[in-house]
């Protein structure tokens, strides 16, 4: 990437950086309800889209965006809503995921467009709840446009049970980044000139996914090159959440992630007895605080206020373990990082607390890999500054050193 180019882009993305901010908020299941629009007119075939592969990332379906297509930004960009072909992270099973991706028009770069993957912070467990059935996004359509207008073909993955049909495995980081590097596939088979150089930045639920996309890229997808990958406020362990709700010690949005992790657990694991964790208002309101589409959703933030500590304390020792153990299965890391990982995480993060993400990174360093971070203390969990790593990204995709911090450790 020329010097020019290279400050266009990031330039670009600085102007995108506070808006994709909405993007690592977790729990905005109301945010469904509040994006949908009227659709402009009816979805059809991508002309350009190979249907006819059978692995990881190949294409089952690749469709017009209308309402994206029809909004100020979507204008500018190439657009596809697509189906696509996955795995589980936990039992290694072909499945099917939706997602969008985008290119920029106009003459590709030769190699093709560099590709950037975006993983979303929690948006709900249900399948209304993705992005992709958002004629904005979810409120993110801008900035990801802006991206590609930066001179970036962009992969954005629903994640697994959202969007389509499937249990969604929240917040299993190894799942989300197996279907993050088959949406990169699954872009490269809808639109042409888009390279298999790749890039992966996410936050919250989704910088756990890059970060599992990072760890698992090498293995999975050898045909694909990650050159990097970029996590904010990663929720790559939150088995420590189970211990809290022992203790009574969460906090409001912890308690909402809490709801929404027994619920997946629960159809993930149908022995797993959702009462011996709810009662009172968790139990009087589950189904409405799990909602993020339909009349419940105006429910939410009532039901929310009423939630106590008392009401999601586990009923014995013996479920808390289950539930612990189930979470620690899905914690990062798990092996030696395929690419560079770059890691900003807060020191007031009202969903994931800062040792637990301090934990992880000393781990990932013990098993190997290039890792730098940075730890803001005063931040929230939507307060994190991304702005310094566009140029981070710029630097991975131009084959620039990269700084290791790992003999350090966190």
């Amino acid at each position: 990437m020329g010097v020019m180019l290279r400050k266009i882009v990031i330039g670009v993305c600085i102007a995108a950086a506070v808006v994709l901010v909405i993007g690592l908020v977790p729990v905005a299941w109301n945010l469904v309800a509040s994006w949908r629009e009227p659709a402009p007119g009816q979805p059809e075939p991508i002309a350009t889209a190979d249907l006819s592969g059978t692995g990881p990332g190949s294409l089952i379906s690749a469709m017009t965006m209308p309402e994206f297509s029809h909004t100020h930004y979507g204008q500018r960009v190439n657009s596809a809503r697509v189906v696509y072909r996955s795995t589980s992270g936990d039992t290694g099973a072909e499945t099917e995921v939706s997602g969008s991706v985008f290119t920029p028009k106009g003459a590709p770069p030769p190699g093709g467009w560099p590709v950037i993957a975006f993983g979303h912070g929690t948006t709900g467990i249900n399948e209304p709840c993705a992005p992709s059935l958002s004629g904005t996004l979810l409120g993110m359509g801008e900035p990801i446009a802006a991206l590609v207008s930066g001179g970036y073909a962009v992969a954005f993955a629903d994640f697994q049970g959202l969007g389509h049909e499937g249990v969604h495995p929240y917040p299993d980081p190894r799942t989300a980044g197996l279907n993050i590097i088959d949406s990169v596939r699954a872009l490269r088979h809808t639109f042409p000139d888009v390279s298999n150089r790749w890039a992966a930045i996410g936050g919250s639920q989704g910088g756990g996914a890059v970060w599992a996309a990072d760890e698992q890229a090498a293995g999975y997808a050898p045909d694909l090159d990650l050159v990097g990958a970029v996590a904010y406020v990663p929720s790559a362990d939150v088995a420590g959440l189970v211990d809290k709700a022992r203790d009574g010690t969460m906090t409001a949005d912890q308690q909402l992630v809490f709801v929404a992790i027994v619920e997946s657990m629960a159809r993930l694991h149908p022995d797993l007895n959702r009462d011996d964790f709810r009662r009172g208002a968790a139990a009087k309101y589950w189904d409405i605080l799990n909602a993020c589409s339909g009349p419940m959703v105006a429910d939410r933030d009532a039901a929310a206020d009423e939630l106590r500590a008392e009401d999601l304390v586990p009923a014995s020792t013996a479920a808390a373990d289950r539930l612990r153990s189930l979470l620690a299965k899905w914690a990062l890391p798990h092996r030696p990082l395929s690419a560079p990982l770059a890691v900003v995480y807060s020191g007031r993060d009202e969903f994931i607390d800062e040792q637990w993400t301090t934990d992880a990174l000393a781990r990932a360093c013990a098993l190997g890999g290039k890792v730098s971070w940075r730890l803001d203390p005063t931040k929230g969990h939507g307060g994190v500054d991304l702005t310094d790593h566009f140029g981070w990204i710029a630097d991975r995709f131009a084959n620039k050193p990269v700084t290791d911090e790992c003999p350090t450790q966190p």
